[in-house]
């Protein structure tokens, strides 16, 4: 390397070196507040679910106990010329 240029390319180097470190550290408050709102907006969901939750674990419930008795979900061979 042509040792006139050594300095500019120095200083070029520690501008870039200054402007990563700053876009990074931008970049990591950026994520910080997105995991906080991830998390509240998480909490908030968790709520209402909850608030919800017992109509449709009920409903849930019924439609298991209709699997099991065989009214929901049942296969039908549609192959077969009998039916």
């Amino acid at each position: 390397m042509d040792p006139k240029y050594v300095g500019e390319t120095l200083k070029h180097l520690e501008r870039e070196s200054e402007l990563l470190l700053n876009a990074h550290k931008s970049m990591s408050d950026e994520l910080h507040r997105l995991q906080v709102e991830e998390e509240m907006l998480m909490r908030k969901f968790y709520e209402l679910m909850t608030a919800h939750g017992l109509n449709k674990k009920e409903a849930f419930n019924d439609n298991a106990d209709e699997r099991q008795n065989g009214l929901e979900g049942a296969i039908i061979d549609m192959t077969n010329d009998d039916h």
